[in-house]
């Protein structure tokens, strides 16, 4: 199994990211991707991407750098400061990324929407240049998302992380390259809508499905409380199975499969220049 969508470098997890791998490993986990949200936190991914090159446990860490909506300032200037960092990184480092994000807007925050679509359509241009898939945080933003990719061509396609939306935007998302993030939301009771999205996509579009966590946030039901973790990731596999026709081993072959196909490129041109 692979999450696709985990952030190992957050505070939540600072005192025992290294045994919350070594349980992921435990679990049947071969991989793990962590996006960045803010310019304080990208070297401490990098920290755990090299812990896990120099271990050999037989888990492979991914990273991905970008700036979340979450954490940009209300102050122009710092957002500014962050997008050159961003850019000075991707120059220096891109090679050690598969992706850029978690990059999007969110119609929930203080900060202007016009604002926030400079920032993000800043990051679209980037992640175009070098040629990098992005991962995509949304809430009630999905037409707004659409307007920036038109906008700047985007065409390296992506995920949309965490995705709760209808047939229809799924259905266009993928007609633009991107794959929908599935995660704890499905084993929720009251998912009714997220769950019949997931019923479509595996009926007709399996091969745009991705497993991921969001930890150590979007606990599954019944951990309500608790910080979620990779080595749940199980759990959500076993709620897809629930909603179509594949059993788990074969679904947990074709996310796993996915990924790759997404990824292909940024994981050979990795694999490539360590070699």
């Amino acid at each position: 199994m692979i999450d696709s969508h985990c952030h190992l470098d957050l505070p939540a997890f600072q005192g025992d990211w290294q045994s919350v791998i070594s349980h992921a490993t435990s679990a049947g986990l071969t991989r793990i991707l962590i996006p960045g949200t803010q310019v304080s936190q990208w070297s401490t991914q990098l920290a755990i991407q090299s812990y896990a090159n120099q271990n050999t446990k037989p888990i492979s860490i991914d990273i991905a750098c970008g700036l979340h909506p979450y954490f940009l300032s209300t102050h122009e200037t710092d957002n500014d400061s962050a997008l050159s960092i961003l850019e000075r990184l991707l120059s220096q480092s891109s090679a050690r990324m598969v992706a850029l994000g978690e990059i999007g807007l969110d119609g929930h925050i203080a900060l202007p929407m016009l604002r926030q679509k400079e920032i993000f359509e800043v990051q679209l241009r980037l992640a175009s240049e070098y040629a990098l898939p992005v991962i995509l945080h949304h809430r009630k933003s999905h037409h707004l998302i659409f307007e920036s990719l038109k906008k700047t061509g985007f065409a390296e396609g992506g995920v949309i992380h965490a995705f709760s939306g209808s047939i229809e935007v799924a259905k266009a998302y993928i007609e633009k390259g991107f794959y929908i993030g599935v995660g704890g939301t499905i084993t929720y009771d009251r998912a009714k809508k997220t769950k019949e999205t997931i019923v479509y996509l595996l009926k007709h579009h399996p091969d745009r499905l991705l497993l991921e966590t969001d930890s150590p946030d979007m606990p599954m039901q019944g951990r309500q409380g608790a910080r979620n973790s990779p080595e749940y990731l199980g759990e959500v596999l076993e709620a897809l199975g629930k909603l179509g026709e594949y059993d788990t081993q074969t679904l947990d072959a074709i996310t796993t499969q996915n990924y790759f196909t997404l990824f292909h490129n940024t994981l050979f041109r990795n694999s490539q220049k360590k070699a």
